[in-house]
């Protein structure tokens, strides 16, 4: 059971079932609700080979605990910065600056994803360059349960459902998004909107909630689909929507393109390798600045009003998924990563 509802715990649940079956005895741990003397506890207890922090400024704050970095000095130390690790956005009253800086000089390995993250890591931290190991990312369904959009909301096949699957925050720009959906509904009046995910921000989500009473003729929230019937609620859908202000490399992203679903996300590092395929050569959806209040309307209604481009590219996310690195692979990466940690703590 995974311990919470995110793409940051798909993540971990994929990279430990491919690392158990690979032959390692791992534990996760969700930092949420994890102070310094329970990690502690937990640490002289299990006595790990290696730590691999994910999300820095959360999980890697607990090895910045004092107590934790006298005692455990030696301890071979991994992180994989996730994108709200290394971009700012607006209107937030906090800076992970700090902590990601010192949770990636404490550690001995740095592992990225995307390869754009390397580029922003060596920006921030041109030091740092021999602790960087890329690790392609790899996806994996976790089952292939049922879940069809359109029936969980009262919908009918003759509607248009787009579907926004991400924890509701102000990064994911999930209100903004329900707002844009609202323009192209007045113009498309069969057009849907599913949104799934938990709530991770108290306030934000109270004002998307107001808002989603209010256009909730046409808008749904699903705060959980099980991660066994993800890629059944994919498949229901028509087309895909991230947009975020900041990503990583969103699993949900690659999932949808994994299913087929043409995509529109937000014009974003993160998100552009994914949605345009190296070099543009395999577009699988459209791209919205974020600086253009009118172009995610005009993108949505080329999307709705053209099934070929759909099928375009459907077809192609398939073909692009296709090439990505299985989760054995990927784990094969993980491992040389902490080998390596554990070579340099020495």
């Amino acid at each position: 059971m995974l311990p919470e509802i995110s793409g940051n715990a798909i993540t971990a649940e994929r990279w430990r079932q491919a690392l158990v079956h690979k032959g390692l005895n791992v534990h996760v741990l969700a930092t949420g609700h994890l102070d310094a003397d329970n990690f502690l506890n937990y640490l002289e207890n299990v006595k790990p080979d290696v730590i691999h922090a994910h999300h820095v400024s959360r999980a890697g704050a607990l090895i910045l605990d004092p107590l934790i970095r006298e005692r455990f000095a030696r301890l071979p130390f991994v992180v994989s910065p996730a994108g709200t690790d290394l971009f700012s956005w607006e209107g937030q009253s906090y800076d992970r600056g700090a902590i990601v800086a010192q949770a990636c000089r404490r550690a001995s390995i740095i592992v990225t994803q995307g390869e754009w993250t390397a580029e922003r890591l060596l920006k921030l931290f041109p030091d740092l360059q021999d602790r960087i190991i890329h690790v392609p990312k790899a996806f994996s369904w976790f089952g292939n349960d049922k879940f069809d959009l359109r029936e969980t909301s009262g919908w009918t096949k003759k509607d248009f459902v787009f579907f926004y699957p991400a924890g509701i925050r102000p990064v994911k720009r999930n209100l903004e998004a329900l707002l844009e959906i609202e323009k192209v509904h007045t113009i498309r009046t069969h057009v849907r909107m599913v949104f799934a995910g938990p709530t991770l921000d108290q306030e934000y989500t109270a004002h998307f909630q107001e808002e989603l009473e209010r256009l909730s003729a046409f808008a749904k929230w699903v705060p959980v689909i099980p991660h066994g019937a993800m890629r059944s609620a994919f498949e229901s859908a028509d087309v895909m929507i991230n947009a975020s202000f900041s990503e990583g490399l969103s699993n949900a992203l690659l999932e949808a393109i994994a299913a087929g679903r043409p995509v529109l996300a937000s014009d974003i590092p993160g998100n552009r390798w994914s949605v345009m395929g190296e070099r543009g050569a395999s577009q699988c959806g459209l791209l919205f600045s974020l600086s253009d209040s009118n172009e995610f309307v005009r993108q949505a209604l080329k999307l709705i009003d053209d099934g070929e481009l759909r099928h375009q590219l459907s077809k192609a996310g398939r073909g692009m998924a296709a090439t990505w690195p299985s989760p054995d692979e990927e784990a094969g990466g993980l491992i040389h990563a902490y080998e390596e940690a554990i070579k340099r703590r020495h």
